[in-house]
């Protein structure tokens, strides 16, 4: 399967900065959201597809990853510590992993110089012999728990869900699990499902399951803790004269008074219109960040308006700002 572009999903090049990078992404989230275009699985498709590009280049690490391996997780086989490569290669009971040898060798080179340490091979299958001791020590303590990844949606995570989840790992591997998602869990939390991980031996009671939740950006709100912040943008008038602004909410649409001669980047708080916290079920605030957006094209006449205007101004926003 050929490797994901997703500089090539996004329409940016590979030197794109954090902000080209944001607004592409916003740009293809609003094309393709499901919302606009009901019933359309191309559409659908491309939304997970710009979503998933966007998750990985949004995130310094996840980006550095892909740059460098082409893919987020690393190459293989690894570099083990001191150079060479590491190999596993497992059995009942029994890991091997041949990393790079030379502390091996040299071990062998001091048995052949009077220093003891036994041959090349007794010291491998030495070596084997107290991993597997490890393995089997390990299982025989009882459950083992599993944690598996799970991609929430913004509303998702806002709102809570059921999913049918397979495990795809571990000895539980196959099985299909309804795990419950609490609303308002956030990025990378981890939610604990009891009995649902592997059983170990000797008939131990079965671990845990623990789904880690990576939610997908959200082309308009933006979540930090339990708050979510919108950029509303307004009009010059709106600015200057005040006015009623409809604002959307993730529980609803409601109104706000923006009072006359708000600058752009005030924030109007909206108390509890914000995310539920799934331990203490209270919510947090929403804050209407203001941007003022200037017209784009006057007529003659407003362009004559708003000249007579800003030759009656008496306030100078910039008086005093070159004294030190």
């Amino acid at each position: 399967m050929a490797a994901k572009n997703y500089y090539d999903t996004l329409g940016i090049s590979r030197t794109a900065t954090d902000d080209e990078i944001k607004k592409a992404y916003r740009k293809l989230a609003k094309k393709y959201h499901p919302d606009s275009n009901k019933g359309e699985k191309s559409s659908e498709t491309k939304f997970k597809e710009v979503q998933e590009a966007y998750d990985v280049l949004s995130d310094a690490e996840k980006r550095s990853q892909y740059d460098t391996y082409g893919r987020v997780g690393g190459p293989q086989p690894t570099t083990a510590p001191g150079g060479g490569y590491s190999y596993s290669s497992s059995g009942p009971g029994v890991e091997f992993d041949f990393a790079d040898l030379s502390d091996i060798f040299e071990g062998a080179g001091n048995h052949r110089r009077g220093r003891g340490g036994g041959s090349i091979f007794d010291q491998i299958f030495e070596r084997a012999g107290r991993r597997g001791q490890r393995v089997e020590e390990e299982e025989a303590t009882g459950s083992l728990d599993i944690e598996q990844e799970v991609s929430l949606t913004f509303e998702q995570a806002i709102r809570g869900v059921s999913l049918e989840l397979r495990i795809g790992d571990g000895p539980a591997a196959g099985q299909v699990v309804t795990v419950k998602i609490p609303p308002g869990v956030d990025d990378g939390q981890r939610i604990r499902v009891r009995g649902k991980g592997g059983q170990g031996r000797r008939g131990q009671t079965p671990g845990d399951l623990y789904i880690r939740c990576r939610v997908q950006p959200h082309a308009y709100y933006r979540r930090v803790g339990a708050d979510i912040y919108l950029e509303v943008p307004i009009t010059v008038a709106e600015a200057t004269l005040g006015a009623k602004l409809d604002i959307p909410t993730i529980s609803g649409p409601t109104t706000v008074k923006l009072p006359a001669g708000t600058p752009s980047g005030t924030k109007l708080r909206l108390t509890g219109r914000g995310v539920e916290n799934p331990k203490t079920h209270e919510h947090g605030d929403q804050y209407a960040v203001i941007k003022i957006v200037p017209p784009r094209k006057l007529t003659d006449k407003q362009a004559k308006l708003m000249q007579e205007f800003a030759d009656s101004a008496a306030d100078d926003p910039r008086n005093g700002l070159w004294v030190l």
